[in-house]
């Protein structure tokens, strides 16, 4: 079997709505002039307001529409100032995309920790759970809602059928990766919000919103630093940031791929979530899966856990 994801043509992000985050550098800064230059209305914040500003300047000489917005995505006040910024230009959302991340930042398994400085908590370490999972949560919760608001005008109604949610993770979101302890176990968090979210009632509608993850492998952007020479005489396949851009953008505009986990390495993508779900009962056992999807289901949207007094802190 192959799982395989080719993007196709990108003629259905035109006069869509799209809020991106992480948006003034590297593959956010490629998929923002991506979706702009096919007609989307485009959305984008970042901490980096002189880039930010700087892109939406470049932009701006089109009839399709670029803004740049402050955002903190660890705010969940900027969070909400990004799509609000879209839904009263436009009435609508259409496309939410999460894209900023933080690379691992500090040591927090730091294999020369004594008994002595194990007690300085790893306040380093853990802005990256706060970008890379924190923000993310937010950005999700808030989309979930922007996304199935029917549009404020009716002019705005016109092929606005598709929905989506895309959450960027990581190749350390389904595999680890040694040294990177909270930027593997962040990334793992992304994917599994994901398959929470992909048949949950939030995102089964009406409208439905199709839910993905981006899982890039190495790509040439200023997190890898320093690595880019080793890894190019290894011979090992690498992402430049328009190849990750593509593939987000394929997902974001093909209409039906939902659920899944976009593993790219040398510009090219696979479904992994797919492949994952298809020969479950291979490795895990056709009971054993007929059993968990059973339970599953059983567990509906998790209602009893919140309605569960006992269970509440």
């Amino acid at each position: 079997m192959t799982t395989r994801f080719e993007p196709s043509g990108l003629e259905n992000v035109k006069n869509k709505v799209i809020v991106v985050t992480g948006g003034a550098l590297g593959v956010g800064a490629c998929l923002i002039r991506l979706l702009h230059s096919k007609g989307a209305h485009v959305f984008f914040g970042d901490l980096l307001d002189e880039e930010g500003k700087a892109l939406e300047q470049e932009l701006s000489s089109s009839s399709a529409q670029v803004k740049f917005v402050h955002c903190d995505v660890t705010s969940y006040a900027d969070n909400l100032a990004l799509f609000d910024a879209a839904y009263q230009s436009h009435g609508r959302v259409d496309h939410a995309i999460a894209n900023a991340g933080l690379g691992e930042q500090g040591q927090m398994f730091d294999p020369t920790l004594t008994l002595e400085s194990v007690k300085k908590e790893p306040t380093k370490s853990l802005k990256v759970v706060d970008v890379n999972l924190k923000g993310v949560l937010y950005f999700a919760r808030i989309a979930s809602v922007y996304l199935r608001q029917p549009p404020r005008r009716a002019e705005s109604n016109e092929g606005c059928v598709d929905k989506s949610l895309t959450l960027v993770s990581s190749v350390a979101g389904f595999r680890e990766d040694p040294g990177l302890y909270v930027y593997t176990a962040s990334k793992h968090g992304v994917l599994g919000l994901v398959r929470s979210l992909r048949s949950s009632p939030v995102t089964s509608g009406p409208p439905r919103i199709r839910t993905n993850a981006i899982c890039p492998w190495m790509t040439r952007t200023r997190l890898v630093a320093g690595i880019e020479d080793e890894w190019q005489k290894a011979g090992l396949p690498s992402n430049a940031p328009e190849d990750v851009a593509s593939v987000i953008a394929g997902v974001v505009a093909d209409g039906q791929v939902t659920g899944g986990a976009m593993y790219i390495e040398g510009g090219r993508a696979w479904n992994v979530e797919a492949g994952l779900l298809k020969t479950r009962p291979e490795w895990l056992g056709a009971k054993q899966t007929a059993d968990l999807d059973t339970g599953t289901a059983l567990m509906g949207g998790g209602e009893h856990w919140t309605a569960n007094a006992s269970s509440q802190v």
